[in-house]
């Protein structure tokens, strides 16, 4: 198994110094952001400005042109901001609705675009999942008519972060038949006309993160807006998941360790029947229970990034064992972590409360726990 100095160089720490001074610059706004149900659209153009919307774009489009290992450290350190809806937000920016038109989008789509995205000017969402479902890719319904150079578009979208206010959509549309392989993509500007945002959703976690539902009424696009080929767009948005999930397990098991260290500073500190809490064994081993699993998860994921920068294809494995296992595990130790707190931890006035909270979408979010076993279960033949 690689060591951490095996992957991570200079180059690497003066990113990740970087990265987290951003972060912990905006860490003081987590609970009013999250309050307010949004947080300022500047902070996509800061992030922008800084690097981190492009991390893997070819830099002819503004981007750094860097790999996964890079991704992997940016997603580690926004887990500092300590509010799970901002980083959600960023994250479908630079990891979910982009990585798409990187990979098959023509030079005007690039230009139009992904490299405003990457400069943080314009903000961009993945419409795919419904009022019917999200994981059943395979089952959506809103379709896209050619109309001579146009595509005309009707239905409805659930669910979509950034929804409220993203400039444009990278898009899943019916343009065939039933199934997997009727499934297209666009890149779709909301300005259109007969585009709506109806309302936003309001979630118990990850609440300054915008989710909406779309509404799309004979909306025109330009046929050459589309991604790839007519049809074939199922395989690139399962492409995409995996980025989706591979930064979800990333971002978790960076929040269950800050989770962690400030549960045992506040053991330390806070004192019962004589002495600190971590002076009783029910704690400490429970904090040794979790340290490790939390490096298990850790490993895993950092074994399926290693995967993914040398056989992106073939890491559809490592990565969903990784976000599985982060999801699942997140929810025993974000759930003790607070218990430490007592009564503090069931209040705002610390991140515990918010991280728990946040921490439950990661069992539902890019593929429910049970279709991460469901796909594992494939792949191994049982």
């Amino acid at each position: 198994m690689f060591q951490d100095d095996e992957i991570f160089g200079l180059e690497h720490r003066s990113f990740r110094s970087m990265v987290r001074r951003f972060a912990e610059s905006l860490a003081p706004n987590a609970e009013a952001w999250d309050e307010q149900g949004i947080f300022p659209r500047e902070v996509f153009e800061k992030s922008g400005e800084l690097g981190l919307l492009g991390i893997r774009v070819d830099p002819e489009y503004g981007g750094s042109g860097l790999d996964w290992w890079y991704s992997a450290i940016y997603v580690e350190e926004l887990a500092r901001t300590r509010s799970a809806g901002l980083n959600m937000a960023l994250m479908v920016q630079s990891d979910m609705a982009t990585p798409i038109i990187a990979e098959v989008g023509s030079d005007e789509l690039k230009r139009s675009f992904l490299a405003p995205a990457v400069r943080g000017e314009k903000i961009a969402a993945l419409g795919i999942s419904e009022p019917s479902g999200g994981s059943d890719v395979a089952a959506i319904r809103t379709t896209a008519r050619r109309d001579g150079d146009d595509y005309v578009i009707d239905g409805q979208k659930l669910w979509i972060t950034n929804g409220t206010r993203a400039d444009f959509l990278t898009l899943a549309v019916r343009t065939g038949g039933l199934g997997a392989e009727g499934v297209s993509l666009l890149v779709f500007p909301t300005d259109a006309k007969g585009y709506s945002v109806g309302r936003a959703l309001k979630k118990i976690g990850n609440r300054c993160s915008d989710t909406a539902e779309l509404s799309f009424d004979g909306c025109r696009v330009p046929a050459r807006f589309l991604l790839g080929q007519e049809n074939q767009g199922f395989r690139h948005v399962m492409s995409s998941f995996q980025g989706e999930r591979l930064v979800a397990a990333i971002s978790t098991v960076a929040t269950m360790q800050l989770a962690l260290d400030d549960a045992v500073a506040y053991a330390r500190e806070r004192r019962a029947f004589g002495k600190p809490l971590i002076g009783h064994q029910v704690w400490r081993h429970r904090f040794v229970e979790h340290a490790t699993a939390i490096e298990a998860a850790r490993r895993l994921a950092y074994h399926a990034v290693d995967k993914m920068v040398r056989d992106p294809l073939g890491a559809t494995r490592e990565i969903t064992m990784a976000k599985l296992f982060a999801g699942d595990l997140a929810q025993r130790v974000l759930y003790d972590c607070l218990q430490v707190h007592g009564g503090y931890g069931y209040t705002t006035d610390l991140p515990i409360g918010r991280a728990w909270t946040d921490a439950r979408l990661v069992t539902i979010g890019a593929g429910t726990s049970e279709v991460m076993k469901e796909i594992l279960a494939k792949l191994d033949g049982f």
